[in-house]
């Protein structure tokens, strides 16, 4: 089987795993720098209240879903048909599961970020500690459930694609 012709649709998974590295190492090296650091710690970093939001979990996310998990996508496309000597299953699930993950993937850290600051901010000003609270309360477990929900889409696409592909090589 000649399987090169399905090589060039994995090259976007490569560019994103290594773009997303490039934040994530970007992020961290910013989220060391003293003054933004004692900001960090002063609003929970990386233990609890927003600042947990940006560190740990905004940059894990970036650097472990969007480095890592898309590199390994890539491989696992790229290698199983070789190995198994058969077509995946389905090319138009390795399309879906690199959006629906990626853009999923950029929406979750853009949240992260987002109520992060925004409520780190609320949170310093003493007045608007039931402010903070009441934002998160209202705005933030919608918004993550379904930008994690986005996310979790690619990921269930890619196992999907990955055990059907499973089961046509079983069948021989």
């Amino acid at each position: 089987m000649n399987f090169q012709r399905e090589e060039p649709r994995l090259i976007k998974f490569l560019v994103a795993s290594a773009a997303c590295f490039f934040v994530g190492t970007v992020h961290g090296v910013i989220q060391i720098i003293h003054p933004v650091r004692v900001w960090l710690d002063s609003i929970g970093s990386p233990y609890g209240g927003p600042g947990h939001m940006i560190d740990p979990l905004a940059h894990a996310h970036m650097n472990l879903i969007g480095g890592v998990v898309l590199l390994v996508m890539a491989t696992t496309y790229y290698l199983f048909p070789r190995i198994t000597n058969k077509a995946l299953y389905s090319y138009k699930l390795v399309e879906h599961s690199f959006w629906w993950t990626t853009l999923g993937l950029i929406a979750f850290y853009s949240t992260f970020m987002f109520f992060g600051i925004y409520e780190g901010m609320l949170m310093l000003d003493d007045t608007s500690r039931s402010t903070q609270e009441q934002f998160h309360a209202t705005y933030y477990p919608i918004t993550i459930t379904i930008v994690a929900n986005a996310m979790g889409m690619g990921f269930w696409i890619f196992f999907f694609n990955v055990f059907m592909t499973y089961r046509k090589v079983r069948q021989k």
